[in-house]
C-alpha cells in the first residue's frame, strides 16, 4: 500500500471541504427558495420602455435593457428564452453591476433577421451591442445557448470579455453531450411540415431555426477551448439535460476554469432556485482565481 502523501492528502481536504460548502450553499438555498420576488420587484424586464433601447446590429434591429450601475455585466438567456427569462438574475446583480441584457435574435422584441441563425452570429450581435454601448470589455453571464455563446465570445473576442459563465452550454450536438436531442429532431421536423403546409398559427419560422441550433449546432472542440484566456465557469446541475461526462470535457478543457455541479437542480435553476445560482455566480466574480495549480495542472 503507498503512503498517503501531503499533497495527496491536501487535496482530499479540499475537496471535502469543497463540497460542504456546497451542501451548506444548496441547504442555505432550499430554506430561500422562492423568497426571491416573484415579480422581480414588479419591474417588467423585458417589457421596460425605462430601461430599453433598439440597436440595428448585424443586419437586424435588436433589443436590450440596460440596470444598475458599475462593472458592466451582461446576461444571455437561452433557446427559448427571452430578456424576462433572467429576471431574478437582473434584480439580483444590478444591485452592483450595470447589467446589460439583450433579447437575441427573434426572441422578445429582437427581429430574427434574414440571415439563417448561428451561435456564431449570435456572439457577433453581442460584441456589436457593447461596441454600440461604448462597453470595452464586460463580465458575461450566459445560460444554456446564452453559455455558448459567452465561449464562443471568450474564444474570437477575447478582449471584450472578462470573467464567463458558462451554465448549461454544450461543444457538440450529438447525444455524447445532451439527453434530449431526439425530441428536438422532432420538434424540427414538425417546424418544417408546417412551413410546407403553409401552416401560421405559429411563428415556424422561428421555431425551425431554434430546433436547427439545437439539432445542428455548435460545433466547438476542445482545442476551441483552449484557446480561451478568461476565467470560466462551467457550470452545471446533477439533473440538468446537459450530461455531466460532457459538462467536465468543457470544465477540462479550458485553462482558467473552475467547476459547479450543483445536486438536485436542474436546467431551469435560474428561475427555480434563483438564490442558489446567483450566490455561486457572485461569489465566482468576486473571488480570485486560484490558479492552475490549485488543479493539479
Amino acid at each position: 500500500m503507498k503512503p498517503i502523501h501531503a499533497r495527496s492528502r491536501f487535496r482530499c481536504l479540499a475537496s471535502f471541504l469543497g463540497l460542504l460548502c456546497i451542501l451548506s450553499i444548496a441547504r442555505t438555498s432550499e430554506q430561500a427558495r422562492g423568497q426571491e420576488p416573484t415579480a422581480a420587484g414588479g419591474v417588467p424586464y423585458g417589457k421596460n420602455e425605462r430601461a430599453g433601447g433598439y440597436a440595428d446590429l448585424n443586419g437586424a434591429k435588436l433589443y436590450y435593457e440596460i440596470y444598475g450601475k458599475g462593472e458592466p455585466l451582461v446576461l444571455l438567456h437561452g433557446n427559448g428564452g427571452s430578456i424576462g427569462a433572467m429576471k431574478y438574475q437582473i434584480e439580483h446583480f444590478a444591485a452592483g453591476f450595470k447589467v446589460i441584457a439583450l433579447d437575441c435574435r427573434g426572441r422578445g422584441n429582437s427581429e430574427l433577421g434574414s440571415e439563417p441563425l448561428t451561435y456564431e452570429l449570435m456572439a457577433r450581435d453581442v460584441v456589436a451591442l457593447l461596441k454600440h454601448l461604448e462597453v470595452p470589455s464586460a463580465h458575461v453571464v450566459g445560460r444554456s445557448d446564452g453559455g455558448i455563446l459567452a465561449l464562443l465570445m471568450a474564444i474570437h473576442y477575447p478582449e471584450r470579455v472578462k470573467k464567463i459563465v458558462a451554465f448549461g452550454a454544450n461543444l457538440s450536438p450529438d447525444t455524447n453531450a445532451l439527453y434530449f436531442l431526439d425530441s428536438a429532431r422532432r420538434d424540427l421536423e414538425e417546424a418544417v411540415s408546417m412551413i410546407t403546409s403553409g401552416d401560421t398559427n405559429r411563428n415556424w419560422v422561428l421555431a425551425r431555426e431554434l430546433n436547427r441550433l439545437l439539432v445542428h449546432q455548435p460545433n466547438l472542440s476542445t482545442n476551441d477551448l483552449k484557446s480561451i484566456k478568461s476565467h470560466v465557469l462551467v457550470m452545471s446541475c446533477d439533473r440538468d439535460v446537459i450530461k455531466e461526462e460532457h459538462t467536465l470535457l468543457i470544465y477540462r478543457s479550458i485553462p482558467r476554469a473552475s467547476l459547479c455541479i450543483l445536486p438536485n437542480e436542474t436546467h431551469w435553476i435560474t428561475s427555480e432556485n434563483p438564490a442558489l445560482f446567483n450566490a455561486v455566480v457572485g461569489k465566482f466574480i468576486s473571488d480570485a482565481f486560484r490558479g492552475e495549480e490549485a488543479r493539479g495542472l
